[in-house]
C-alpha cells in the first residue's frame, strides 16, 4: 500500500530485538525472536511477523509468559521426547523442541519431539524450514484456542490448528514448505484484510448471528472461521489436537480459551517430527525425484498459467523486500511505538 512504511531487513531486527531486550528477555532468545518475527514479514506474511511482538511484549509484563524459561525434559526415548517448556516465548521454545526432533533423527533416522506449555509460535513455516534446509523432511503443528467451526455448528468448536510441512532441495535451493491453517484462511490472514479495508471472499467466516460474510470486522468479532474443506478441515484440526494436546497429556484447545482467551496461547502443544532423508533413500537420488515432479508440474502448464511450489512465493518476496525493504501497515506501525519501538521514521 502507498501508506506504508518501508524498514530494511536488518533494521527490523535490530528494532525488534531493542524492544525485547527492554523487557529483559536473555539475548539467545531475543535472537530467536527478532528473526523468525521479522521473516514473516521479509517473506510476506505479516499477519505472524511484528504485528505480534505487542502481544508478546503484553505476555510478559503480565506474567503470562516466560522471559527465561526453564525447558524440561518430561519423557525421552532414542527416537521421542516430550518438553514442559513454561509457556517461554513461542517461536524461541517451538525451535528448541525442533531441534530435538532432529537430534533424534540423526541417530535414529525419525525424530518426534512433543512439546507441553508454549505459547504462540509465529509462523508454522519457521520450524518445518529450517528442518528442511538442513536436509531433513519435516512436519510440525500445534494446537490454539477455538475460532473454527465445524460440520455445520455456527459456533466456534475448534482450534484452527496450522500445519507445516518441509522438504528439502538441496544444497543452495530454498526448500518446498507447505504452512496452512486447517481455516478456509488463517486467523491472521483475515486481521490483515480488515486492516487494509478490503472485503474478504465468501466462504471465509460467519458473523455473529452465524450468517455467511463478506466482513473481516464480523468475523474477527465473532471468531467464527469456517475450516477448508468443510468437514476435511474441521477433522484434520481434531487429528490435530490429538498429536498435540493429547500427547503432551495438556490442555486441550477448549481448555487453553478457559485458562487464557488472548491469541497469546499460553498452555498449547506442539508436535514436531524430522525425518533424515538418507535412512531412507540416497539424498542425491531423493532430490532428483524433487526436482523431477517439479518440472513436470511447470511444464504442465496452460499458457500463460504459473504453477509455484509450496512456499515460491514467499521466497520471490523475501527477494524483492531485501532490495526494496519490508512494508509495514501504518496501523501496526502506530501499535509498535505504543510499546516503545523505534522503526527509524
Amino acid at each position: 500500500m502507498a501508506d506504508d512504511i518501508r524498514i530494511r531487513h536488518e533494521e527490523l531486527l535490530v528494532a525488534i530485538q531493542g524492544v525485547l531486550e527492554g523487557e529483559k528477555v536473555p539475548l539467545q532468545i531475543r535472537t530467536v525472536e527478532s528473526e523468525l518475527m521479522a521473516e514473516a514479514d521479509l517473506t510476506g506474511v505479516p499477519s505472524h511477523g511484528v504485528r505480534m511482538l505487542p502481544l508478546l511484549v503484553r505476555a510478559l509484563r503480565e506474567g503470562r509468559a516466560s522471559r527465561d524459561p526453564q525447558i524440561r525434559t518430561l519423557r525421552e526415548s532414542s527416537a521421542a521426547c516430550v518438553l514442559d517448556c513454561d509457556n517461554g516465548p513461542g517461536r524461541y521454545v517451538a525451535l528448541q523442541a525442533m531441534g530435538r526432533a532432529m537430534e533424534k533423527a540423526r541417530d535414529a533416522g525419525v525424530g518426534v519431539c512433543v512439546a507441553a506449555r508454549t505459547t504462540h509460535w509465529g509462523r508454522a513455516h519457521a520450524y518445518a524450514c529450517r528442518a528442511a534446509a538442513s536436509g531433513m523432511i519435516a512436519l510440525c503443528t500445534t494446537n490454539a484456542i477455538p475460532n473454527m467451526t465445524g460440520w455445520g455448528s455456527s459456533r466456534p468448536l475448534l482450534g484452527n490448528n496450522p500445519l507445516a510441512i518441509g522438504v528439502p532441495r538441496g544444497a543452495g535451493l530454498d526448500p518446498i514448505v507447505l504452512d496452512m491453517a486447517m481455516s478456509q484462511a488463517a486467523v491472521g490472514k483475515v486481521g490483515t484484510f480488515l486492516r487494509e479495508e478490503r472485503a474478504v471472499p465468501v466462504g471465509w467466516g460467519l458473523d455473529r448471528s452465524g450468517r455467511p460474510t463478506t466482513d473481516p470486522a464480523e468475523i474477527v468479532a465473532s471468531q467464527r472461521y469456517l475450516p477448508m474443506g468443510e468437514h476435511k478441515g474441521a477433522g484434520l484440526a481434531i487429528m490435530m489436537e490429538f498429536l498435540t494436546g493429547a500427547l503432551a497429556g495438556a490442555v486441550l484447545s477448549h481448555e487453553i480459551a478457559q485458562l487464557d482467551g488472548s491469541a497469546l496461547d499460553p498452555n498449547s502443544s506442539k508436535f514436531f517430527l524430522a525425518l533424515r532423508v538418507d535412512a531412507f533413500i540416497g539424498p542425491e537420488r531423493f532430490y532428483r525425484k524433487v526436482e523431477d515432479l517439479l518440472r513436470y508440474l511447470r511444464e504442465s502448464a496452460e499458457p500463460g498459467q504459473q504453477i509455484l511450489y509450496p512456499g515460491e512465493r514467499g521466497w520471490r518476496t523475501r527477494d524483492r523486500y531485501l532490495c526494496d525493504g519490508i512494508p509495514i501497515h501504518p496501523k501496526i506501525a502506530a501499535q509498535l511505538r505504543e510499546i516503545g519501538m523505534n522503526l527509524g521514521t
